[in-house]
């Protein structure tokens, strides 16, 4: 009794949940049992909706192969298209709504390979046995609503256990990337992982090289890109599994002995992380979710490990770290197949995360606040934000004068900003106007000439047309003699 009582309960929150979708699901679901085929609702839909979290993602699940599918949903949906039908998928749109329906299935890689062979089944439970997690292996049959839970996915989901269905190490064997999808839902879910899982991917970490760099790197972005991803890092670390694609994390925990004491570098890097996700909305202007802002802020000080240096009296320096982890953030997000311009922007931000200190807490001087706009150029917002949030120090006194020094710089930058038009710093003569008053053709000299006028620009502000014309007229002579 207590059994129906629980199912009963689990469907009336499922269908609370999904009460606005509910005349689509037994739409579809009577679509499929009338062309003789079962089909379920399925895996991320149910658990958020099991979870009271609005549904975005509509998966299915059926014994039609993907040209069934086809057929029957083409007098029924809008649109329909077949990218990933072979591996039995099919996606179409009715109305808002947008679906994808797959054959039931399990993928498994050759030990060799990098692309899964796909092999369709016929039954629904061996379907949701080959899934990777107990708390995605839930399904709702349609049109009928029956919750089939085979391995505890429920009760699994209300204690917040990540536990696998089957033996963790043929689950990860078949498909490694479930090892990084673990790291992805320990911290989506705020969940508990079974020591089998622990044990698996520590035996297992290795069979990752067989993934693609582009599926490892999609799912590392979109575990950064949590709420609060730091539990899903940890895991990597702890399992090793990070060494395989991210070496330079795991590397940031130095040594500390009591001669040579230093900030906790690793820890140090995961609460930059946490501080900056914070900034992304409490400081001004707010941003989305930013993964550029987030990769900087844990990579922040990935140079210091290779420029350690024990100094003298216990001291611990680490020398030009900015430039060095900025070369080591492009090699290795290369290797793991971002875009050029999140490898270049990121990289930009961990070599300059220093530059505000550099300055002490001394007055700014106008040439050193142009310098630092032009330097930074489009990524200044995130930039305040990766400074700010690299301020961990226990002492309230001197962090509270970090970020009061970093208020005059931000409120000097929108002043000479207003002022000067930081945000297009230029030289006051443009290159056909240097040419005109040298006489002399486009080449290095008048590069030279325009590097020059640049640096007048940033010294010392905005000059009149004339007065540009007199330096540089000056400054040619200059080179003559």
């Amino acid at each position: 009794m207590e059994s129906v009582n629980k199912h009963a309960a689990n469907l009336l929150k499922l269908e609370q949940a999904l009460s606005p979708i509910i005349p689509l699901l037994r739409e579809i679901g009577e679509l499929f049992v009338k062309a003789g085929f079962e089909i379920s609702l399925v895996g991320g839909p149910v658990r958020d909706a099991l979870l009271g979290s609005t549904v975005k993602d509509l998966d299915f699940t059926t014994n039609a192969r993907a040209e069934d599918i086809q057929r029957v949903l083409k007098p029924w949906a809008d649109n329909i298209w077949d990218v990933g039908i072979k591996f039995g998928t099919v996606g179409a749109k009715k109305g808002e709504a947008e679906l994808e329906i797959t054959t039931y299935r399990s993928e498994v890689y050759d030990p060799t390979s990098r692309k899964p062979e796909v092999n369709f089944g016929d039954s629904l439970i061996e379907d949701l046995t080959r899934r990777d997690f107990t708390i995605n292996a839930i399904a709702l049959t349609l049109p009928d609503f029956k919750i089939i839970d085979a391995h505890n996915g429920v009760d699994d989901l209300i204690n917040r256990k990540l536990v696998a269905p089957i033996d963790p190490e043929i689950l990860f064997s078949e498909d490694p990337l479930r090892m990084m999808r673990a790291a992805r839902f320990i911290s989506k879910l705020d969940l508990t992982v079974d020591p089998s899982i622990l044990l698996a991917v520590e035996k297992l970490k290795n069979r990752l090289e067989v993934v693609s760099k582009e599926r490892i790197s999609d799912e590392f972005s979109k575990l950064l890109l949590l709420d609060s991803p730091r539990q899903g890092l940890e895991f990597l670390v702890k399992t090793k599994l990070a060494d395989q694609f991210l070496p330079e994390l795991p590397a940031l925990q130095l040594e500390v002995d009591e001669h040579h004491r230093h900030k906790d570098v690793y820890h140090h890097s995961l609460i930059v992380l946490e501080q900056a996700i914070a900034l992304e909305k409490s400081h001004q202007p707010q941003l989305a979710p930013d993964l550029v802002l987030r990769l900087a802020a844990l990579l922040h000080d990935i140079g210091k490990p290779r420029t350690r240096k024990f100094e003298a009296e216990g001291r611990v320096s680490f020398h030009h770290h900015e430039v060095v982890g900025a070369r080591m953030s492009k090699k290795r997000l290369h290797e793991l197949r971002f875009s050029n311009e999140i490898i270049s922007d990121v990289a930009k931000l961990v070599e300059l995360h220093l530059r505000f200190h550099g300055y002490g807490s001394g007055q700014w001087t106008d040439s050193a606040v142009r310098r630092y706009v032009r330097d930074a150029g489009e990524l200044l917002t995130r930039l305040h934000k990766l400074t700010r949030a690299d301020s961990t120090t226990r002492n309230q006194r001197k962090a509270d004068e970090l970020q009061k020094n970093y208020d005059q710089l931000e409120k000097r930058i929108d002043e000479l900003s207003q002022a000067e038009e930081l945000a297009s710093i230029r030289p006051d003569l443009n290159g056909q106007e240097i040419m005109q008053i040298l006489d002399l053709p486009a080449g290095p000299l008048i590069g030279k000439a325009y590097d020059f006028l640049l640096e007048l620009r940033l010294d010392g502000g905005p000059l009149t047309k004339d007065e540009a014309k007199a330096q540089l007229v000056t400054w040619w002579q200059n080179q003559q003699s």
